[in-house]
């Protein structure tokens, strides 16, 4: 009696155990809670002079900004199909509307308490002022520029039909923290945060020595009246390109490939090194959500048949259960390389035989995009995968010169210059 006893509390004790970190300590979403995003930007007026907070009202007199937010990732960041998949795989958790649609005044819940910062077990009544079709704006003009009634700005001197006034945050990194600095939760190990792009750049080379702001490249400068008929004055484009963008990040990498030795011989080992750089960016390599990777893949083939290949991943490796926890982290830092090789044999006759170095950015994997798809409703056509790089040549005597490009001027001189430094 007294060993069955002693099986029955311990098997109580385990399940009691078990009960507690599933309803207590596991995490429900991969993120933790800080102060600025806890609870959405509160309830905004209509701001005199303006004939509502839609992006159309503003687009009125700010024409070619507004027509650059409409092809920007934050004018669709609520209705973009990878979200709303995501967002339904997560139980339609209301943490996510704080950056996907940051206003009271687009979200349809409002959250009055929040029991030990545990995002799940939050109190939430209906939102009366809920705008359903601001909603679908998402990150829309009101978001960054409305405040108790008034237009904020990076100028000080403006000359508006609405009351403005200058914010100096306009014009450094630290506007882009509130929803780019996502730290952990409870049971959750991360170094930086699954969207921490602004926590891998704080502090960093580009920000303190060079003087640039995530502006610089997302929001690149440009001379242009403001509003319709005014001045032409120094501001930025709204564009807000990062790693959803092709050509964004093909200017944030630098790629050289190098074959030894040279001319290859029959018998001969050949070993090509390709170096991808992160010239360009002022944080890590990729970033934001720990899903996106690198892949450098090698091939050697004949035809369509493969008779060699080698793979290479660049990313996180997160564990999801029971914790998560971050087992490895091998992205690159700001000017950092890392050369990536590949070795093969040549044959005695290598006529018709081609050579193919490859280098693929992944918003995600095939697993999960198909898990998307098949358990929650992804129909996105989008592609989730692109090639940054891509050279196939002749498996002979000329591969030095096919595949060995100079390595090109770094992007981000390209993309930012002293003139892009924060003012003010």
């Amino acid at each position: 009696m007294t060993r069955w006893l002693k099986w029955g509390l311990g098997v109580a004790v385990f399940a009691g155990a078990v009960y507690l970190y599933y309803t207590e300590v596991k995490p429900v979403v991969i993120f933790g809670l800080r102060p600025e995003y806890a609870h959405a930007i509160p309830f905004q007026k209509i701001p005199e002079g303006l004939t509502s907070l839609k992006a159309e009202s503003c687009g009125q007199c700010h024409r070619e900004i507004y027509e650059e937010w409409k092809t920007s990732i934050h004018a669709h960041a609520y209705e973009d199909p990878f979200f709303q998949a995501y967002w339904k795989k997560d139980k339609h958790i209301w943490i996510c509307l704080n950056c996907h649609t940051p206003l009271e005044n687009q979200q349809p819940t409002l959250v009055k308490e929040i029991p030990r910062g545990r995002v799940e077990k939050a109190a939430q009544e209906p939102n009366p002022h809920f705008d359903a079709a601001l909603q679908k704006e998402s990150i829309t003009c009101a978001a960054c520029h409305v405040r108790d009634g008034v237009i904020l700005g990076p100028f000080d001197d403006s000359a508006a039909p609405h009351p403005t006034k200058f914010d100096p945050s306009f014009r450094n990194a630290q506007f882009c923290s509130r929803c780019h600095n996502v730290v952990s939760g409870p049971a959750q190990f991360y170094n930086v945060g699954p969207c921490g792009t602004y926590a891998e750049y704080e502090g960093k080379y580009f920000m303190q020595e060079r003087g640039f702001i995530c502006q610089s490249c997302h929001m690149p400068e440009v001379d242009r009246p403001v509003a319709e008929n005014g001045p032409i004055r120094r501001g930025r484009r709204h564009l807000w390109r990062g790693g959803h963008d092709p050509d964004m990040v093909k200017r944030a990498v630098a790629i050289q490939v190098k074959v030894d030795p040279p001319a290859p011989k029959p018998g001969q080992q050949l070993t090509v090194a390709l170096t991808l750089t992160n010239a360009g960016a002022g944080h890590k390599i990729p970033t934001g959500d720990p899903d996106r990777h690198f892949t450098v893949e090698f091939a050697v083939k004949d035809g369509q048949q493969v008779l060699a290949e080698k793979r290479h991943t660049m990313g996180r490796w997160i564990m999801w259960q029971p914790a998560i926890v971050e087992l490895y982290d091998n992205r690159l830092l700001p000017l950092a390389s890392r050369e990536y090789a590949f070795a093969y044999r040549m044959p005695e006759a290598s006529k018709g035989l081609t050579l193919q170095a490859r280098v693929r950015y992944h918003i995600l994997t095939d697993g999960q995009h198909e898990m998307l798809k098949t358990k929650y409703g992804l129909m996105a056509d989008d592609p989730y995968a692109f090639t940054v790089y891509e050279r196939e040549v002749p498996l002979n005597g000329a591969l030095a010169s096919a595949l060995a490009d100079p390595l090109p001027e770094p992007p981000a001189m390209a993309c930012m210059s002293p003139s892009n430094a924060p003012q003010g």
